[in-house]
């Protein structure tokens, strides 16, 4: 999986699967296992554990690549798993003053964290991801690098939150001058870029925008790091705020990312270039959006309001 550039949370799901694959099969070894009993746990998973599509499908891929890649078996077509059902559900979107409500109830890198989803509309991990290289004050700009599918693109920074995140800057170049001064000062880069460029990581450029309260070691090589702040910190705030906001949606941090295509589109921007800006690969993901819009399903005005 590394060898292939697999992220780091498919290979933690994938040995997931794998593993529960194995265990579910009586400890045996895989190679003493074929398509029967594949199908015979993806069918207890839709059928017992009641499992959404898209976590049947992720199973599938693990135990594919199991036995295609490392142990050199091709599986037969599985034509009698009992697929778990699939449903196309309409995104949770915050309106205009929800979203003001929840932002009042967060402060300092929360707020700012929460306020770029929105803004720029930024997938959770990619905010948390973002680096210093990659903020463009003068050209107001976030360059979001190795995006969902390993995409790279470009979304627009908000005038509002220039200053605070100049001051964000200011604090996280101060933990990253007190890590050089303690010998350390390194994150981790992408690919082989640490073996191109040795020194890079201790870089002030490549350094997370979002620096983790502590030093961490690396999983992949044991090398002590300064990793990007840990999710969970901005899931609980959130979290809380939607709590002490009165807001009662199952909304959570990518709601703000529904609510920032939601609004542009309720403003008139036309939807490829809403697309851009998501860094959509199809525009028919995006065309859901036009299901939420503020003016009744589909955008259609009701007779009873006419």
């Amino acid at each position: 999986m590394r060898v292939k550039h697999y992220a780091l949370r498919t290979e933690k799901a994938y040995l997931y699967w794998i593993r529960r694959f194995v265990e579910a099969s009586g400890r045996r070894n895989p190679r003493e296992l074929g398509g029967a009993e594949v199908e015979a746990f993806l069918t207890l998973l839709a059928t017992r554990d009641r499992v959404s599509a898209s976590t049947q499908s992720q199973a599938l891929a693990a135990l594919l690549f199991l036995y295609r890649e490392v142990l050199g078996i091709e599986l037969p077509w599985m034509e009698s798993v009992v697929r778990a059902k699939g449903s196309r559900r309409l995104p949770v979107v915050l309106s205009r003053m929800e979203v003001a409500r929840l932002l009042e109830q967060l402060a300092g890198r929360e707020w700012l964290m929460a306020s770029l989803l929105y803004g720029s509309g930024l997938r959770l991990m990619e905010c948390l991801r973002l680096r210093v290289k990659d903020v463009d004050f003068d050209r107001r700009e976030l360059v979001v690098r190795c995006g969902k599918g390993g995409k790279d693109r470009r979304t627009m920074l908000p005038a509002r939150l220039v200053e605070p995140l100049r001051r964000q800057l200011v604090a996280a170049r101060l933990v990253h001058l007190d890590d050089l001064a303690a010998g350390h000062g390194r994150t981790s880069l992408p690919f082989a870029l640490a073996r191109k460029y040795p020194e890079a990581d201790r870089e002030w450029g490549w350094q997370y925008v979002f620096p983790a309260s502590r030093r961490g070691t690396d999983p992949l090589d044991g090398t002590i790091r300064r990793h990007h702040l840990d999710e969970t910190v901005l899931q609980q705030a959130v979290r809380r705020a939607l709590r002490a906001a009165g807001i009662d949606k199952p909304a959570s941090c990518h709601t703000l990312r529904h609510s920032f295509a939601t609004h542009l589109l309720e403003s008139g921007y036309d939807i490829r270039t809403v697309q851009e800006l998501l860094g959509h690969k199809d525009l028919t993901t995006t065309q859901i959006y036009t299901h939420v819009l503020n003016r009744g399903a589909g955008a259609v005005l009701s007779p009873l309001d006419r």
